[in-house]
């Protein structure tokens, strides 16, 4: 059994609502912070941190939008996101708010902790790794990336799995390619997946939005973005794989 809830805090002017979901009991329990990508906090990100859950970990989904999401809004989502990303300094206000109400959870073992970010979301959780955030593990999902430079990761202990498709234009395999060899110069363990055939926001299934009040996405929005099933669930695979390899134990705990 789970426990779910919303969180709410204050950052970048706004009053943000997270999704927070954890196991039934006291813990120990290892931890996880998840960053959307710029559509917004949906179900999609709110059924990881449940998934996660379920599987002994307490899991927070950040908001950055204020509980609003962006489906069918490409420049109203644009107009929100890219001074964000050009930010670092915000982001990362944005990052450690959300990181603040994770660790604020009764129970959670900071010794245990990784984070998991899905497009934007992807560069504010690598943002927090950057500056010292202690994470065990990061998995970043067609991410936007930082410069490559590897003083930047010198020390930053966590191992990173970096996933992106073939066909993305916003985060290419060469771009990620150019940022893994940044963290193997800096000596960090690091592992790439590109996935042959998928775009942008390849997870994103346009007939599953079970958001209450924001319509389902029936096409994308943006060209370069499209739904790729099979490499949804293998991507999801392996960041479950590292996670339980990074940050917990044995009996689930």
């Amino acid at each position: 059994m789970i426990v779910v809830r919303e969180v709410e805090y204050d950052v970048d002017g706004l009053t943000m609502i997270a999704h927070l979901a954890h196991p039934d009991g006291e813990g120990p329990w290892p931890a996880v912070l998840i960053g959307h990508d710029g559509v917004g906090l949906e179900h999609y990100q709110r059924r990881r941190a449940d998934i996660l859950a379920e599987r002994g970990y307490v899991a927070l989904a950040l908001d950055y939008h204020a509980g609003k999401t962006y489906f069918g809004q490409p420049q109203a989502m644009l107009d929100r996101v890219m001074p964000l990303l050009a930010d670092p300094a915000r982001m990362y206000a944005i990052g450690r708010a959300g990181l603040d109400a994770l660790l604020a959870v009764p129970g959670v073992d900071t010794t245990r902790l990784a984070a998991l970010g899905y497009g934007a979301g992807g560069r504010i959780v690598l943002e927090l790794a950057r500056r010292g955030t202690p994470f065990v593990a990061v998995a970043v999902v067609h991410p936007a990336l930082p410069a490559a430079c590897a003083d930047d990761w010198t020390d930053v202990g966590a191992t990173f799995l970096l996933c992106t498709g073939s066909e993305d234009p916003l985060c290419t395999p060469e771009q990620l390619t150019s940022f893994a060899s940044a963290l193997q110069e800096a000596g960090r363990d690091w592992y790439v997946t590109v996935y042959g055939g998928a775009q942008h926001a390849f997870w994103a299934d346009p007939m599953s939005s079970a958001d209450a009040g924001t319509p389902d996405h029936p096409v994308a929005t943006v060209p370069g973005v499209g739904h790729h099933a099979a490499h949804e669930r293998r991507a999801w695979r392996a960041v479950l794989d590292l996670l339980d390899d990074a940050i917990r134990q044995p009996d689930g705990r």
